[in-house]
């Protein structure tokens, strides 16, 4: 068994197993170079393009997982939703579902319908190029893709998803339901390809008080995971006022910690049952090594008092991150500093 599934599993592997999130892509410049000339999505949707994005950083810096390659808004584009990426600016929808008659129109689209021929076959390619390495599949949250859909792009505070769980509850629940299962249908392709592990990312739950995410959102990714058949991992931005409810009573075998709470404060909330991800700040990438490196091994001695703990950013890589400070960090991870 892999240190990762040894750390998901409970265990206290003999090193500390460390993968980053967004590892394949911007950061590096092998992967500039491959998406010349390439649209993002078309790029997640070409199988030998995205499984060669994947393995790129498990070549260049040694991590102990590969993260599949996709974007979260892909299972809508899948889904027949008009969403391009803007440069500069993310997944922008050319049709914003704001009222309970848009609900109504997107949520007739059967999940089970979606082609996932493009994902398999880039999962089985990436796979058999990783051997023992594991592969984590991904999905966003429903919120998280709420919001997106809601506001027809990246908003700051979300106000219109938050507003519609208020306003209009019934069309939320029914947006959210839809989502939840969206994102199952896209876990279950990525596993039955070959993938080890799923991660779900709610990166927008941070605007979310504890009462409303635990109502309007908990419920529904929880349905998301429940009984997907691998490890899991749920992860959110700002997600520390409910960090304890992030476990989904027990569905995610491992929460996801951002740099904004100390990680064994985030242990003591979590429980002794579940493991941690986590928590580089993202910006001490920019640091001179010998402070980074302080930082990293203070993150890796708070996590030993996890049932497991697997090193990772706060968030993703940053795209003007200098790769060799993730390969410095992999190695004192691996005892190699």
């Amino acid at each position: 068994m892999s240190d990762l599934l040894r750390a998901l599993a409970g265990e206290t592997p003999e090193r500390t197993p460390v993968w980053f999130m967004r590892q394949a892509g911007r950061s590096l410049p092998e992967y500039r170079e491959l998406r010349v000339g390439t649209q993002m999505l078309d790029a997640c949707l070409t199988p030998e393009l995205a499984s060669e994005i994947t393995l790129q950083p498990v070549r260049r810096h040694k991590v102990d997982a590969a993260v599949f390659f996709s974007d979260i808004v892909i299972p809508l584009r899948l889904a027949g939703v008009d969403v391009v990426i803007e440069p500069g600016r993310g997944p922008v929808f050319a049709s914003p579902i704001r009222t309970a008659d848009d609900v109504a129109r997107i949520t007739q689209i059967d999940p089970a319908d979606l082609d996932g021929t493009a994902i398999t076959e880039a999962v089985r390619l990436t796979t058999a190029e990783l051997g023992d390495t594991p592969l984590i599949g991904f999905a966003g949250a429903p919120f998280t893709l709420a919001a997106y859909l809601i506001e027809g792009g990246p908003s700051k505070e979300h106000m219109r998803a938050r507003a519609m769980m208020h306003a209009d509850p019934e069309s939320w629940h029914r947006l959210a339901g839809w989502l939840s299962r969206i994102s199952r249908r896209f876990l279950e392709i990525q596993r039955d390809a070959g993938a080890s592990v799923v991660q779900l990312f709610d990166s927008w739950a941070g605007s979310l008080n504890p009462a409303d995410y635990r109502t309007h959102i908990a419920p529904h990714s929880h349905a998301a995971l429940e009984g997907i058949g691998l490890p899991s991992i749920h992860f959110g931005v700002g997600t520390g006022p409910f960090l304890g409810d992030m476990r989904l009573d027990g569905v995610a075998d491992a929460v996801g910690v951002d740099w904004r709470m100390p990680l064994d404060e985030a242990i003591s909330v979590v429980g002794p049952d579940t493991a941690v991800q986590g928590n580089i700040d993202p910006a001490m990438l920019q640091a001179p090594w010998p402070i980074l490196e302080a930082h990293v091994r203070d993150v890796i001695a708070r996590g030993r008092g996890a049932k497991g703990h697997i090193l990772n950013l706060g968030h993703g890589v940053p795209p003007d991150t200098d790769p060799d400070q993730l390969t410095r960090i992999v190695e004192v991870a691996h005892g190699e500093r």
